[in-house]
């Protein structure tokens, strides 16, 4: 196995830099970003012969690579790893004839693509690459992780993780469930799909109506960010059980979030069904499920975390 580089000691925000990078999935092409190391320290590595852990990193649901993905993208790569960020099909900047349905089965196969992508790059220690899930794709990058033989660890910050009992809670119980997915069907057989505000604080047809972050333009509602939802998503979303890896997973799984995240019922259960070894770090009650995102003291400290499970 290659020597373990741990830059974590030297690294600064500055000492990273980025690059814009493409690959396949299923024939289609998926954009994102490498981040890496900046050049001054990356030359004294690859002459050392020495490779990097490397991670693939997914945000919430609706989400581009630019908001929480590329955000600890980039902190991973503070802290000496390589890490790759990227718009899932149909949403941002990567190609995909469906536009904005958020389908579990696609954005995980997606990852799939992503992680065969990484492994292939230079500097990377394909032996040491991982998954970081956050929010909404805990439960894709679950299963990635359980399912990839590339993947030798997971981590998941705020996951999201609900399984059909849990969604119908959530979303106005079995009835406004089974509208929504019955809405989700009507789309499937129409020509002309209809396609929501994902965030609004004036439309009450967002599915996240009066939500913060996605709806500030001081931090999620960022000019890349799609903010969009097709009415396709809804059967999909709601039938999708982010549990259903927790049996079959046996990889190292490390879990941080709070009390006061979206959905700790979640993480609860999964914690609970896994056999797999488990570590997980737990912070303030009152840090919410935006503040895993952004929120500069909740970042450093998650990724300090993440950073140190992936590379212990």
């Amino acid at each position: 196995m290659a020597k373990l580089i741990n830059l974590q000691n030297t690294a600064t925000p500055d000492s990273v830099e980025s690059e814009a990078v493409s690959f396949q999935s299923a024939g289609v092409t998926l954009r994102g970003t490498l981040y890496k190391p900046a050049r001054s320290r990356w030359a004294k590595i690859l002459r050392g012969g020495n490779r990097l852990p490397a991670a693939v990193v997914t945000g919430a649901w609706t989400t581009v690579k630019e908001q929480m993905a590329g955000t600890y993208a980039r902190e991973l790569a503070v802290r000496g790893m390589i890490a790759l960020s990227f718009d899932f099909t149909g949403w941002g900047e990567s190609d995909g004839d469906r536009r904005y349905v958020e389908d579990p089965a696609l954005k995980t196969a997606d990852i799939h693509a992503a992680v065969d992508f990484l492994a292939q790059q230079k500097g990377v220690d394909a032996e040491r690459l991982f998954g970081l899930g956050i929010c909404a794709s805990s439960g894709y990058m679950a299963e990635a992780v359980a399912d990839h033989a590339g993947l030798a660890k997971l981590a998941l910050v705020a996951p999201w993780l609900h399984d059909l009992p849990m969604a119908v809670s959530i979303y106005g119980g079995l009835e406004g469930v089974n509208e929504l997915i019955a809405a989700s069907q009507v789309a499937a057989g129409s020509a002309s799909v209809p396609v929501l505000t994902a965030a609004s604080t004036t439309d009450d047809t967002a599915p996240m109506f009066q939500a913060p972050y996605y709806t500030e333009d001081n931090r999620g509602l960022i000019n890349a960010y799609d903010n969009k939802f097709s009415v396709l998503s809804w059967k999909p979303w709601l039938t999708y059980n982010g549990q259903v890896s927790a049996k079959r997973l046996t990889k190292p799984v490390f879990l941080v979030g709070s009390a006061g995240m979206a959905l700790p019922a979640g993480a609860e259960a999964y914690e609970q069904s896994t056999g797999a070894p488990l570590q997980k770090l737990w912070l303030a009650d009152d840090i919410n499920q935006f503040d895993f995102y952004d929120r500069a003291d909740v970042v450093q400290s998650s990724a300090d975390a993440v950073a140190d499970f992936f590379q212990e």
